[in-house]
């Protein structure tokens, strides 16, 4: 087994990664804010509580977690009533400021070509020729980094060390977490032992539920049996998906922080939940235009052009939010190929005329728009039937009436539609990824 393992990491450069999470972020802070221990607190950060079939824990204190058995998608309803819970409003805008505090304090340890953050709450910093200026080992300067960032946030981090950044993602999820320092590092020759013996797979970061179904009826039962396989037949069998995860039983990941990430623009989208079910059609389509007006907005701001949109409608299931999104009895999926334009009139008025004709007259409480097909606008094509001059004059209000929204929000200039029964651009026009934002500091 020596030998292998020689074999297998000969060729591997071993690397000092740091990959980092902000223990139940979202959470912490609001503790904080409320000058109350993260780790002892019992609070959850909540959506839409005034809706009381919608609201949604977003995240929860470990003592939260613990004692409720509350997780990150548990709905309002299953939340137990008990004394001393605390149900806070999201305030998404106090979160992303908290987090570009606790990024700066990442900065005084590795540059930006060094540093990737992952989400939010969780940053990749790879410290191989850093950590020597900062500590006598690794561990010692997350440690470090541990201490400064708890003293000036009051947020706790765990801290997953590994000499590949599987490695370290490994040893955060599955060690760390957990561990009294909130610190675990995890080397080539710890694999066999630490990461081998894992019959769970769906705690495997990269290996979800029904992948590991899949694995279990082709007898792998442990990331052991994922090391044993043949990994050209893990290719065969699953694609690059089985090389990538053959590739992670053996804790190799080549990736490097510096690479230039290229972009792909496959596509730009925009869903809600309603906030009731829409009965009318009418309110379906100021909704939807709404939607049309946001994403074309994003897409101008790329500089790109849609050649081809999509709708979603989600039907309303007699009181249960929604019925499951892929159920295509009494859900609609609707596509039309466009000339190339990211106009919001013209998205607004296509999007309506599909809606017209897959209307069937069901209640619905999911929309969902969608662009593809997307082009640089260069590639933009003249409308004949319109003529230059609309074309130029209709660019000229898009772009005047996104200028202003970015400099005052998007709050502050809506189209009169949006004033209707059924709007919700002036609900949401405050909105953080699909959440309360609140004052940064309230």
């Amino acid at each position: 087994m020596v030998n292998k393992f020689q074999a297998v990491y000969a060729h591997e450069k071993r690397r000092v990664i740091f990959l980092i999470d902000s223990k139940s972020f979202y959470a912490s802070v609001e503790c904080v804010e409320r000058m109350l221990n993260p780790l002892r607190a019992l609070l959850v950060v909540m959506s839409h509580q005034e809706n009381q079939s919608g609201g949604l824990v977003l995240a929860a204190s470990p003592m939260a977690k613990k004692r409720l058995g509350i997780s990150n998608v548990t709905r309002q309803k299953d939340v137990p009533d008990v004394p001393g819970l605390i149900k806070a409003e999201p305030r998404m805008n106090l979160y992303i400021q908290k987090n570009l505090v606790i990024n700066d304090i990442y900065r005084q340890y590795v540059d930006d070509d060094h540093m990737l953050p992952y989400s939010i709450d969780e940053v990749i910093l790879d410290m191989t020729e850093f950590w020597h200026l900062f500590g006598d080992s690794p561990a010692a300067v997350a440690r470090r980094i541990q201490t400064e960032v708890l003293q000036k946030t009051g947020v706790y981090l765990s801290v997953g060390i590994g000499d590949s950044p599987v490695l370290a993602k490994l040893a955060l999820d599955l060690d760390a977490k957990s561990a009294p320092h909130l610190l675990a590092q995890w080397h080539y020759e710890d694999v066999s032992s630490r990461l081998w013996p894992i019959q769970d797979l769906g705690k495997v970061w990269g290996i979800g539920h029904q992948t590991a179904k899949k694995l279990q009826t082709w007898g792998i039962q442990s990331m052991g049996d994922v090391a044993a396989m043949d990994p050209y037949q893990l290719r065969e069998q699953m694609g690059l998906m089985g090389e990538q995860l053959y590739a992670t039983a053996w804790g190799i990941d080549r990736s490097e922080l510096t690479e230039a990430v290229v972009r792909h623009h496959r596509s730009y989208s925009n869903s809600q939940v309603l906030p009731y079910d829409y009965h009318q059609l009418s309110e379906v389509q100021i909704v939807l235009q709404e939607m049309a007006d946001q994403v074309a907005s994003r897409i101008r701001a790329q500089k790109l052009v849609t050649g081809r949109v999509n709708i979603y409608l989600g039907a309303a299931n007699q009181g249960v939010k929604f019925y499951n999104r892929h159920d295509r009895r009494h859900n609609i999926h609707q596509s039309l190929t466009i000339r190339p334009t990211n106009s919001s009139q013209i998205l607004m008025s296509i999007l309506n005329q599909m809606l017209r004709k897959v209307w069937t007259g069901q209640s619905v409480r999911y929309l969902g728009v969608s662009f593809s097909d997307l082009q640089d606008q260069s590639h933009q094509q003249l409308d004949l039937f319109q003529g230059y001059e609309n074309d130029l004059n209709q660019n000229r209000l898009d772009t005047t009436i996104d200028q202003i929204r970015q400099r005052f929000g998007n709050g502050a200039l809506l189209r009169g539609l949006s004033l209707a029964e059924g709007g919700t651009a002036i609900a949401r026009a405050n909105l953080v990824g699909g959440h309360n934002g609140g004052n940064a500091y309230e």
